[in-house]
C-alpha cells in the first residue's frame, strides 16, 4: 500500500498540471501555434482573438459553423442567436468584431485527434460582451 505522503504528492502533481493547463488556455494568445486538443481549447483559441467594441456590453451572438480536419472553415458561419442593442452601428460593429476574430483565429492548429473529432461537425460558440463588473 502506498504511503499517505506518496498519495498526497501525486494528487498535488495532478492539481498543478490541471491548474497550469487551465491558466494556459485562459491566457492563450491569438494565433498561438500550440495544438488545440479539446473544445475548451478551441473556444479559448477563438476568444483570444476577440475584442468586443466599447459600448457593446450585454450583446451576444452565437455562430454556427463547421471546420475541416485541418482547422479551416467549411462554408460561411451563420448566426443562430443574437441579442444586440438598439444602436445599429454598435450592433454591426459587434458582429464585425466576432467575424474578424474568427478570421484571425482560423485555421486552428488542431491536433490529429481533435481534427478527427470536429471534422464536419457543427460548432456553435456564443460570444457575449461582458457587462462592467462581470467576470
Amino acid at each position: 500500500m502506498k504511503s499517505r505522503s506518496t498519495i498526497v504528492a501525486a494528487a498535488l502533481a495532478i492539481t498543478l498540471v490541471v491548474g497550469s493547463n487551465q491558466a494556459r488556455s485562459q491566457q492563450r494568445p491569438c494565433r498561438s501555434p500550440d495544438p488545440v486538443d479539446t473544445i475548451k481549447e478551441m473556444s479559448a483559441a477563438i476568444f483570444a482573438c476577440w475584442q468586443p467594441p466599447p459600448g457593446t456590453a450585454g450583446m451576444s451572438l452565437t455562430l454556427r459553423f463547421s471546420l475541416r480536419r485541418n482547422g479551416t472553415l467549411i462554408g460561411k458561419p451563420r448566426a443562430t442567436y443574437s441579442k444586440l442593442g438598439g444602436d445599429d452601428a454598435l450592433s454591426r460593429a459587434f458582429v464585425a468584431s466576432i467575424l474578424e476574430a474568427l478570421d484571425k483565429a482560423l485555421p486552428l492548429p488542431v491536433s490529429d485527434s481533435m481534427g478527427e473529432a470536429i471534422a464536419g461537425r457543427m460548432l456553435a460558440p456564443r460570444f457575449t460582451a461582458a457587462l462592467v463588473g462581470s467576470s
